[in-house]
Protein backbone atom coordinates (compact mmCIF):
# COMPACT_ATOMS: atom_id res chain seq x y z
CA UNK A 1 0.00 0.00 0.00
CA UNK A 2 1.78 3.49 -1.08
CA UNK A 3 2.07 6.02 1.42
CA UNK A 4 -0.70 8.55 2.63
CA UNK A 5 -0.92 11.51 0.17
CA UNK A 6 -0.91 14.95 1.83
CA UNK A 7 -4.07 16.49 1.47
CA UNK A 8 -5.10 19.02 -1.44
CA UNK A 9 -5.88 22.45 -1.86
CA UNK A 10 -8.68 23.80 -4.17
CA UNK A 11 -6.84 24.52 -6.67
CA UNK A 12 -5.45 20.58 -7.38
CA UNK A 13 -8.94 19.38 -6.70
CA UNK A 14 -10.07 21.77 -9.57
CA UNK A 15 -7.43 20.71 -12.29
CA UNK A 16 -6.65 17.08 -11.36
CA UNK A 17 -10.38 16.30 -10.74
CA UNK A 18 -11.22 18.48 -13.89
CA UNK A 19 -8.74 16.81 -15.89
CA UNK A 20 -9.66 12.98 -15.09
CA UNK A 21 -13.66 13.68 -15.69
CA UNK A 22 -12.73 15.35 -18.98
CA UNK A 23 -10.20 12.59 -19.81
CA UNK A 24 -13.10 9.90 -18.65
CA UNK A 25 -15.27 11.79 -21.27
CA UNK A 26 -12.71 11.77 -23.80
CA UNK A 27 -12.01 7.85 -23.60
CA UNK A 28 -15.88 6.73 -22.67
CA UNK A 29 -16.64 6.21 -26.39
CA UNK A 30 -19.93 4.14 -26.51
CA UNK A 31 -21.71 5.52 -23.06
CA UNK A 32 -24.64 5.52 -22.72
CA UNK A 33 -27.94 3.40 -21.23
CA UNK A 34 -26.50 0.01 -23.16
CA UNK A 35 -23.31 0.62 -21.60
CA UNK A 36 -25.17 1.54 -18.06
CA UNK A 37 -27.01 -1.58 -17.95
CA UNK A 38 -24.40 -4.00 -19.10
CA UNK A 39 -22.17 -2.50 -16.30
CA UNK A 40 -24.88 -2.70 -13.36
CA UNK A 41 -25.56 -6.41 -14.18
CA UNK A 42 -21.87 -7.17 -14.31
CA UNK A 43 -20.61 -5.20 -11.14
CA UNK A 44 -23.62 -4.55 -8.99
CA UNK A 45 -24.31 -6.94 -6.08
CA UNK A 46 -27.95 -6.34 -4.02
CA UNK A 47 -30.09 -8.84 -3.25
CA UNK A 48 -33.76 -8.83 -2.93
CA UNK A 49 -32.98 -9.70 0.77
CA UNK A 50 -30.85 -6.83 1.51
CA UNK A 51 -33.60 -4.57 -0.06
CA UNK A 52 -36.34 -5.75 2.02
CA UNK A 53 -34.87 -5.83 5.27
CA UNK A 54 -33.93 -1.84 4.63
CA UNK A 55 -37.18 -1.68 3.92
CA UNK A 56 -38.18 -3.32 7.19
CA UNK A 57 -36.06 -1.32 9.07
CA UNK A 58 -37.61 1.55 7.48
CA UNK A 59 -40.67 0.87 8.76
CA UNK A 60 -39.15 0.12 12.77
CA UNK A 61 -37.53 3.73 12.19
CA UNK A 62 -40.87 5.66 11.52
CA UNK A 63 -42.36 3.01 14.12
CA UNK A 64 -39.71 3.74 16.51
CA UNK A 65 -40.35 7.57 16.21
CA UNK A 66 -43.90 7.14 16.91
CA UNK A 67 -43.59 5.65 20.08
CA UNK A 68 -40.94 7.61 21.33
CA UNK A 69 -42.68 10.89 20.69
CA UNK A 70 -45.68 9.88 21.89
CA UNK A 71 -44.26 8.08 25.11
CA UNK A 72 -41.45 10.19 25.68
CA UNK A 73 -40.86 13.69 24.11
CA UNK A 74 -44.07 14.85 24.45
CA UNK A 75 -44.51 13.84 28.00
CA UNK A 76 -41.21 15.15 28.91
CA UNK A 77 -42.35 18.51 26.87
CA UNK A 78 -45.64 19.05 28.75
CA UNK A 79 -43.49 18.20 31.97
CA UNK A 80 -41.12 21.06 31.30
CA UNK A 81 -44.14 23.25 30.32
CA UNK A 82 -42.62 24.15 27.07
CA UNK A 83 -44.21 27.15 24.92
CA UNK A 84 -47.08 25.64 22.35
CA UNK A 85 -44.60 25.99 19.34
CA UNK A 86 -41.36 24.87 20.77
CA UNK A 87 -43.58 21.91 22.11
CA UNK A 88 -44.81 21.14 18.62
CA UNK A 89 -40.82 21.22 16.97
CA UNK A 90 -38.91 19.58 20.26
CA UNK A 91 -39.82 15.59 19.45
CA UNK A 92 -39.00 16.32 16.02
CA UNK A 93 -35.04 17.78 17.34
CA UNK A 94 -35.17 15.25 20.13
CA UNK A 95 -35.81 12.18 17.39
CA UNK A 96 -32.83 13.36 15.32
CA UNK A 97 -30.39 14.25 17.46
CA UNK A 98 -30.73 10.54 19.45
CA UNK A 99 -30.13 9.15 16.03
CA UNK A 100 -27.03 11.64 14.40
CA UNK A 101 -25.53 11.11 18.30
CA UNK A 102 -25.76 7.23 17.46
CA UNK A 103 -24.66 7.54 13.95
CA UNK A 104 -21.49 10.04 14.32
CA UNK A 105 -20.45 7.97 17.14
CA UNK A 106 -20.21 4.85 15.20
CA UNK A 107 -18.57 6.61 12.40
CA UNK A 108 -16.19 8.17 14.46
CA UNK A 109 -15.20 4.55 15.81
CA UNK A 110 -15.16 3.11 12.44
CA UNK A 111 -12.49 5.25 11.30
CA UNK A 112 -10.45 6.29 14.38
CA UNK A 113 -10.42 3.02 16.66
CA UNK A 114 -10.62 0.48 14.22
CA UNK A 115 -7.70 -0.04 11.45
CA UNK A 116 -9.86 1.93 8.51
CA UNK A 117 -6.80 4.35 7.27
CA UNK A 118 -9.73 6.27 5.29
CA UNK A 119 -9.71 9.58 6.69
CA UNK A 120 -6.01 10.28 6.90
CA UNK A 121 -5.50 8.49 3.90
CA UNK A 122 -8.98 9.19 1.65
CA UNK A 123 -7.43 7.58 -1.65
CA UNK A 124 -6.89 3.95 0.35
CA UNK A 125 -11.07 4.24 -0.11
CA UNK A 126 -10.10 2.42 -3.60
CA UNK A 127 -6.93 0.53 -2.64
CA UNK A 128 -7.84 -3.24 -3.64
CA UNK A 129 -11.05 -2.61 -4.74
CA UNK A 130 -12.75 -5.53 -6.48
CA UNK A 131 -16.31 -6.22 -7.79
CA UNK A 132 -18.55 -8.19 -5.42
CA UNK A 133 -15.65 -8.04 -2.62
CA UNK A 134 -17.08 -8.73 0.63
CA UNK A 135 -18.58 -6.14 3.00
CA UNK A 136 -17.24 -6.10 6.46
CA UNK A 137 -19.17 -6.38 9.19
CA UNK A 138 -18.88 -3.26 10.95
CA UNK A 139 -19.41 -1.14 7.83
CA UNK A 140 -22.46 -3.14 6.54
CA UNK A 141 -23.93 -2.46 9.76
CA UNK A 142 -23.58 0.77 9.74
CA UNK A 143 -25.14 0.99 5.78
CA UNK A 144 -28.38 -0.57 7.01
CA UNK A 145 -28.30 1.85 9.88
CA UNK A 146 -28.14 4.99 7.58
CA UNK A 147 -29.60 3.70 4.74
CA UNK A 148 -33.02 2.43 6.35
CA UNK A 149 -32.95 5.79 8.48
CA UNK A 150 -33.12 7.77 5.02
CA UNK A 151 -35.71 5.79 3.96
CA UNK A 152 -37.70 6.96 6.93
CA UNK A 153 -36.77 10.83 6.38
CA UNK A 154 -38.00 10.57 2.96
CA UNK A 155 -41.36 10.01 4.67
CA UNK A 156 -40.47 11.77 7.88
CA UNK A 157 -39.87 14.84 6.01
CA UNK A 158 -42.85 15.39 4.11
CA UNK A 159 -45.78 13.88 6.82
CA UNK A 160 -43.95 14.36 10.25
CA UNK A 161 -41.36 17.16 10.31
CA UNK A 162 -42.08 20.68 10.64
CA UNK A 163 -42.68 22.01 7.29
CA UNK A 164 -39.71 24.30 6.34
CA UNK A 165 -38.68 26.64 3.99
CA UNK A 166 -35.82 24.47 2.47
CA UNK A 167 -38.50 21.18 2.64
CA UNK A 168 -38.36 20.50 -0.85
CA UNK A 169 -34.39 20.38 -0.94
CA UNK A 170 -34.64 18.78 2.13
CA UNK A 171 -36.33 16.04 0.20
CA UNK A 172 -34.03 16.08 -2.37
CA UNK A 173 -31.11 15.66 -0.30
CA UNK A 174 -32.47 12.79 1.48
CA UNK A 175 -32.90 11.06 -1.97
CA UNK A 176 -29.90 11.79 -3.30
CA UNK A 177 -28.16 10.15 -0.59
CA UNK A 178 -30.72 7.25 0.33
CA UNK A 179 -29.31 6.63 -3.90
CA UNK A 180 -25.67 6.74 -3.03
CA UNK A 181 -25.93 4.63 -0.22
CA UNK A 182 -27.81 2.08 -1.54
CA UNK A 183 -25.36 2.25 -5.05
CA UNK A 184 -22.36 2.73 -3.45
CA UNK A 185 -22.99 -0.46 -1.51
CA UNK A 186 -24.50 -2.26 -4.36
CA UNK A 187 -20.87 -1.21 -6.08
CA UNK A 188 -18.84 -2.02 -3.12
CA UNK A 189 -18.04 1.53 -2.70
CA UNK A 190 -18.50 1.55 1.05
CA UNK A 191 -14.81 2.57 1.70
CA UNK A 192 -15.60 5.73 0.60
CA UNK A 193 -19.16 6.10 2.09
CA UNK A 194 -18.04 5.46 5.02
CA UNK A 195 -16.16 8.90 5.37
CA UNK A 196 -19.04 10.55 3.44
CA UNK A 197 -21.35 9.97 6.73
CA UNK A 198 -18.79 10.56 8.90
CA UNK A 199 -18.55 13.89 7.23
CA UNK A 200 -21.95 14.87 7.51
CA UNK A 201 -23.29 13.25 10.61
CA UNK A 202 -21.95 16.01 12.93
CA UNK A 203 -23.28 19.13 11.68
CA UNK A 204 -27.04 17.39 12.27
CA UNK A 205 -25.88 16.74 16.08
CA UNK A 206 -24.98 20.03 16.72
CA UNK A 207 -28.49 21.83 14.73
CA UNK A 208 -30.46 19.74 16.19
CA UNK A 209 -28.58 20.17 20.01
CA UNK A 210 -28.83 24.02 19.43
CA UNK A 211 -32.30 23.86 18.36
CA UNK A 212 -33.46 22.07 21.46
CA UNK A 213 -31.87 24.69 23.67
CA UNK A 214 -33.39 27.31 21.81
CA UNK A 215 -36.87 24.94 22.66
CA UNK A 216 -35.99 25.25 26.31
CA UNK A 217 -34.63 28.43 27.03
CA UNK A 218 -38.36 30.06 27.49
CA UNK A 219 -40.04 26.55 29.34
CA UNK A 220 -42.53 27.21 32.11
CA UNK A 221 -42.86 30.93 30.80
CA UNK A 222 -39.31 31.64 32.59
CA UNK A 223 -36.13 33.22 30.54
CA UNK A 224 -33.28 30.39 31.47
CA UNK A 225 -29.91 32.03 30.54
CA UNK A 226 -27.92 28.77 30.54
CA UNK A 227 -29.88 27.10 27.80
CA UNK A 228 -29.52 31.00 25.77
CA UNK A 229 -25.70 30.52 26.25
CA UNK A 230 -25.52 27.26 25.31
CA UNK A 231 -27.77 27.87 21.97
CA UNK A 232 -24.96 31.15 21.20
CA UNK A 233 -22.52 28.40 21.15
CA UNK A 234 -23.77 26.01 19.39
CA UNK A 235 -24.58 28.29 16.64
CA UNK A 236 -21.54 29.46 16.51
CA UNK A 237 -19.80 25.63 16.13
CA UNK A 238 -22.21 24.80 14.03
CA UNK A 239 -21.44 27.66 11.63
CA UNK A 240 -17.95 26.73 11.74
CA UNK A 241 -17.88 23.11 11.63
CA UNK A 242 -20.59 23.35 8.53
CA UNK A 243 -18.00 24.98 6.38
CA UNK A 244 -14.92 22.56 8.05
CA UNK A 245 -16.79 19.27 7.71
CA UNK A 246 -18.76 19.27 4.79
CA UNK A 247 -17.18 22.48 2.06
CA UNK A 248 -13.24 22.16 3.31
CA UNK A 249 -12.83 18.28 4.07
CA UNK A 250 -15.29 17.15 2.12
CA UNK A 251 -14.46 18.70 -0.98
CA UNK A 252 -10.77 17.93 -0.66
CA UNK A 253 -11.17 14.89 0.88
CA UNK A 254 -13.95 13.02 -1.00
CA UNK A 255 -14.19 14.69 -3.95
CA UNK A 256 -10.44 14.41 -4.74
CA UNK A 257 -10.60 10.81 -3.74
CA UNK A 258 -13.72 9.74 -6.38
CA UNK A 259 -12.73 12.22 -9.17
CA UNK A 260 -9.13 11.87 -9.80
CA UNK A 261 -7.89 9.11 -6.94
CA UNK A 262 -10.25 6.43 -8.22
CA UNK A 263 -9.00 6.49 -11.71
CA UNK A 264 -5.31 6.03 -10.44
CA UNK A 265 -6.53 3.14 -8.67
CA UNK A 266 -9.26 1.37 -10.93
CA UNK A 267 -9.01 2.72 -14.24
CA UNK A 268 -12.74 2.40 -15.86
CA UNK A 269 -14.34 2.15 -12.21
CA UNK A 270 -17.61 1.38 -13.03
CA UNK A 271 -20.60 4.03 -12.88
CA UNK A 272 -18.14 7.03 -12.46
CA UNK A 273 -19.89 9.66 -13.72
CA UNK A 274 -22.83 8.68 -12.15
CA UNK A 275 -21.30 9.04 -8.28
CA UNK A 276 -19.35 11.93 -8.80
CA UNK A 277 -22.88 13.62 -10.43
CA UNK A 278 -24.27 12.52 -7.00
CA UNK A 279 -21.72 13.77 -5.12
CA UNK A 280 -21.41 17.21 -6.34
CA UNK A 281 -25.44 17.70 -6.19
CA UNK A 282 -24.84 17.19 -2.58
CA UNK A 283 -21.35 19.59 -2.71
CA UNK A 284 -24.47 22.06 -4.06
CA UNK A 285 -27.08 21.42 -1.40
CA UNK A 286 -24.51 22.14 1.58
CA UNK A 287 -23.61 25.19 -0.24
CA UNK A 288 -27.35 26.61 -0.55
CA UNK A 289 -27.95 25.50 3.25
CA UNK A 290 -24.26 27.21 3.99
CA UNK A 291 -25.85 30.64 2.36
CA UNK A 292 -29.05 30.22 4.96
CA UNK A 293 -26.05 30.31 7.62
CA UNK A 294 -24.45 33.29 6.04
CA UNK A 295 -28.12 34.96 6.03
CA UNK A 296 -28.44 33.72 9.80
CA UNK A 297 -24.98 35.68 10.56
CA UNK A 298 -25.38 38.68 8.64
CA UNK A 299 -29.27 39.39 9.82
CA UNK A 300 -27.21 39.35 13.44
CA UNK A 301 -24.45 41.48 12.86
CA UNK A 302 -27.11 43.74 11.54
CA UNK A 303 -29.25 43.75 14.31
CA UNK A 304 -31.85 42.39 12.76
CA UNK A 305 -32.21 39.45 15.25
CA UNK A 306 -31.58 39.28 18.49
CA UNK A 307 -31.39 36.07 19.41
CA UNK A 308 -30.50 32.50 17.93
CA UNK A 309 -33.46 31.16 15.31
CA UNK A 310 -33.93 29.05 12.45
CA UNK A 311 -33.87 31.07 9.50
CA UNK A 312 -35.25 27.92 7.33
CA UNK A 313 -38.94 28.60 9.46
CA UNK A 314 -41.80 30.69 8.91
CA UNK A 315 -42.35 34.26 10.00
CA UNK A 316 -43.48 34.16 13.42
CA UNK A 317 -46.23 36.67 12.22
CA UNK A 318 -47.09 34.46 9.83
CA UNK A 319 -47.39 31.93 12.59
CA UNK A 320 -49.50 33.55 14.70
CA UNK A 321 -51.86 34.71 11.95
CA UNK A 322 -52.37 30.79 11.32
CA UNK A 323 -52.98 30.47 14.91
CA UNK A 324 -55.64 33.20 15.48
CA UNK A 325 -57.32 31.57 12.03
CA UNK A 326 -57.83 28.17 13.16
CA UNK A 327 -59.13 29.23 17.02
CA UNK A 328 -61.68 31.63 15.76
CA UNK A 329 -62.79 29.05 13.09
CA UNK A 330 -62.55 25.11 14.55
CA UNK A 331 -61.49 26.49 18.55
CA UNK A 332 -58.82 24.22 18.41
CA UNK A 333 -56.28 23.52 21.15
CA UNK A 334 -52.56 23.27 20.16
CA UNK A 335 -51.86 20.79 22.37
CA UNK A 336 -54.93 18.56 21.45
CA UNK A 337 -54.11 18.99 17.73
CA UNK A 338 -50.44 18.03 18.78
CA UNK A 339 -51.83 14.46 20.30
CA UNK A 340 -53.44 13.80 16.81
CA UNK A 341 -50.13 14.25 15.41
CA UNK A 342 -51.36 16.84 13.18
CA UNK A 343 -48.99 18.11 10.16
CA UNK A 344 -47.09 21.47 11.27
CA UNK A 345 -45.62 24.68 10.17
CA UNK A 346 -43.08 26.21 12.09
CA UNK A 347 -44.53 24.68 15.36
CA UNK A 348 -47.91 25.08 14.58
CA UNK A 349 -51.27 23.24 12.70
CA UNK A 350 -51.02 23.17 9.12
CA UNK A 351 -51.99 21.03 6.08
CA UNK A 352 -48.84 20.18 3.96
CA UNK A 353 -48.67 20.28 0.56
CA UNK A 354 -45.61 19.98 -1.80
Amino acid sequence: MPPPEPMPGYGQLLRRGYGSLAAAVRGCGDCGWELAARTWAENAHLGWGEVLLCGLCALGWTALRRAAARRLFRPFGEWCNLQPKDAAKMPESAWKLLFYTLSWSYGIYLLFFTDYPFFYDPPSVFYDWKKGMDVPTDIAIAYLLQCSFYGHSIYATAYMDTWRKDSVVMLLHHVVTLTLIAFSYAFRYHNVGILVLFLHDVNDVQLEFTKLNVYFKHRGGVYHRLNDIISNIGCLTFSVSWFWFRLYWFPLKVLYATCYSSLQSVPNIPFYFFFNALLLVLTLMNIYWFLYIVLFVAKVLMGQMQEVNDVREYDVEDSKKTTTTKKKEAGLQLPNALKEGMHLKNGLVKDKRL
